[in-house]
């Protein structure tokens, strides 16, 4: 008489030995764990590359570079400040003092105007870079509200040159030696140097 016996209860399908039933997980055998390794490592790996795309992409959504930059293309150390006009007004602010062949960051963030105003001063040769829109300042550092009245407020009248920046959301000044005055599409406008002269002035605050 034949008899086909059954599969021990030791020797599952497949060749591979069960795992008696525990109290916790009753009759799961070898092959449903390696399962459920293999399906917690793939949700883990899931979630570790969705959060560095998450940074990846916050990353590149961070704003560009948007500053007002002056440069010191000259041999000489000069003295900088600054005009402009936001949501609260007119507002000067100074003294930056850049050394020969140097560059600074006059105002971080992107730009709030079209227009802005700058009013250089050479401590080594005498003379300055100026112009026609007049603002207060005053020999030590400063921030004044108001281009009005400046002398009846005890600061002093200057004259600033203009810069238009053509809305762009940064743009760098290039104070230079040469006699060429331009503007460049780049960000950036070119400043011929000041006129050659006798003027001095006390040294400012560095800033």
């Amino acid at each position: 008489m034949s008899t086909t016996s059954g599969l021990s209860s030791l020797t599952a399908h497949d060749g591979l030995r069960e795992i008696p039933p525990s109290r916790g997980e009753p009759g799961r055998s070898i092959v449903d764990l390696l399962r459920l390794q293999l399906f917690r490592r793939l949700v883990i790996r899931t979630l570790l590359l969705a959060a560095i795309a998450l940074v990846g992409v916050t990353a590149f959504a961070q704003p560009a570079a948007a500053d007002f930059r002056l440069c010191n293309n000259t041999g000489s150390r000069v003295g900088i400040a600054i005009g402009y006009k936001d949501s609260d007004g007119w507002t000067t602010e100074g003294w930056w003092n850049l050394s020969a062949r140097s560059c600074e960051t006059l105002l971080r963030g992107t730009l709030v105007a079209r227009f802005y105003y700058i009013y250089a001063l050479d401590y080594e040769r005498g003379g300055e870079w100026s112009g026609q829109a007049f603002m207060c300042t005053r020999d030590k550092e400063f921030t004044i509200r108001g281009i009005d009245d400046c002398l009846a407020r005890g600061y002093d009248k200057t004259g600033f040159f203009e810069v238009d920046t053509s809305e762009q959301r940064f743009w760098t000044v290039q104070l230079t030696e040469s006699n060429e005055q331009s503007t460049n599409p780049s960000g950036s406008s070119l400043m011929p140097p000041p006129p050659a002269g006798n003027r001095t002035s006390p040294e400012r605050d560095a800033r």
